[in-house]
């Protein structure tokens, strides 16, 4: 479903970006215009104008603001966040320079300006993580004097924390259910913080997070439930079969493995497994640089994985999979899967998933025609909801949470 650009690595992250204006997370008449400012695959000019653009609805926020106008302000904001986060997407020739840690900066505070104009505002936590701590967001619905189901959240590998007020949060407390979304290593501020990457064993990171959601009151220990986004929809899974006190997991979407995820020729392949470095690198490189989509992939997992070669990367990547633990699931799973994912169409992720899994389970494909068949149905994030839901209610039975 093309949007708004003939590359279909901007005219994803376009659509990404105007669908969370259901959330007021973006404003269609903003998107369309920046959007024609900016060249197919011209990435500077990406920056330039997303940039802009986050800088004027900025102005408009902290205007508001200091107007006592906090509606405006709340709403501006929120803008302006997604904005920048945008138009630090595609900064990954160097993910540390100046210019990408500012838009992210500006990304997390304009978000932070936001929040503590909600309604409910939620509260910034640090759970405690081996020796150091993750950072989260925990929001709280409307107390109600009963124990409340949990929703967890994180995203996967280019996720933000700030990002799950519009994958889970928002819609999670328009139903009653308490939200709490948190970053785990290779993601967000602890990837570029404390130089954490990302860890196959993911249950060692959700489970300190579990430990942390069951003890917060008001929570009912029994109803808490995963949601892992993108790749997290493998994390997820993957945790799932160790920890065993979640009532529930969604993977959305789903991801089987993540080295069936590489398209390359069978002797690229063969060069690696022999150790041939020195001929297959520059290959991968020139491959990349081919696209926007694939220049940016590499460049993004080699930060996130913490490889310093294409082919130390692929070497790493048949580590995060789910072939050897899915039997060992035992709580319900929403597996959700997407018809035209950039990432995984034709490689029948979800279809794995689910077969693998001995848990009660349940498969949901978004379709183009019902316009959610992008990767993670960005544009579609109500017809999302509505499923994730749905199945949460019925899964969750007797004492959920009623939508207002």
């Amino acid at each position: 479903m093309k949007f708004l650009f003939d590359d279909p690595a901007f005219d994803y992250q376009a659509l990404r970006t105007a669908g969370y204006a259901d959330y007021g997370g973006a404003q269609l008449g903003e998107v369309v215009s920046v959007a024609a400012r900016i060249p197919d695959g011209d990435t500077e000019a990406w920056r330039r104008e997303w940039a802009q653009l986050a800088e004027r609805v900025h102005r408009l926020g902290t205007t508001a603001l200091d107007e006592g106008r906090c509606v405006d302000a709340r709403a501006a904001l929120l803008r302006a966040h997604n904005y920048y986060r945008t138009a630090e997407f595609f900064q990954r020739d160097d993910p540390h320079d100046a210019e990408a840690l500012r838009l992210m900066r500006l990304s997390r505070a304009t978000f932070a300006d936001a929040a503590e104009l909600m309604e409910r505002p939620p509260q910034f936590v640090r759970i405690p993580y081996e020796d150091t701590s993750l950072p989260g967001y925990l929001y709280r619905a409307e107390e109600t004097g009963e124990p409340r189901p949990m929703v967890v959240h994180h995203g996967g590998i280019d996720s933000t924390l700030e990002e799950g007020w519009f994958f889970v949060a928002a819609a999670a407390l328009a139903r009653g259910y308490d939200c709490l979304c948190f970053e785990g290593p290779g993601q967000g501020s602890v990837l570029r913080e404390q130089g954490l990457v990302f860890r196959p064993d993911w249950e060692q990171v959700v489970t300190p997070v579990v430990d942390y959601a069951q003890d917060l009151p008001g929570v009912d220990p029994d109803r808490v439930v995963l949601v892992g986004t993108s790749l997290g929809g493998l994390l997820a899974v993957r945790a799932a079969a160790f920890e065993h006190r979640l009532a529930g997991c969604v993977a959305h979407d789903a991801v089987w493995q993540l080295g069936d995820v590489v398209a390359l020729p069978p002797f690229v392949l063969e060069w690696v497994e022999q150790g041939c470095d020195d001929f297959a690198d520059p290959v991968m490189w020139g491959i990349a640089a081919q696209q926007t989509f694939t220049r940016w992939l590499l460049r993004q997992a080699l930060w996130t994985f913490g490889a310093d070669t294409p082919s130390q990367l692929l070497r790493t990547l048949p580590a995060f999979g789910l072939s050897e633990v899915i039997g060992q699931v035992r709580c319900p799973v929403l597996v959700l899967d997407a018809e035209e994912d950039m990432f995984f169409a034709g490689l029948e992720h979800a279809k794995k998933v689910y077969t693998g899994l001995n848990s009660p389970k349940t498969l949901y494909v978004f379709t183009a025609d019902e316009g959610g068949g992008a990767h993670c149905h960005s544009g579609a994030m109500r017809l999302y909801h509505e499923q994730l839901f749905t199945w949460l209610g019925q899964t969750l039975g007797e004492g959920r949470p009623v939508a207002a």
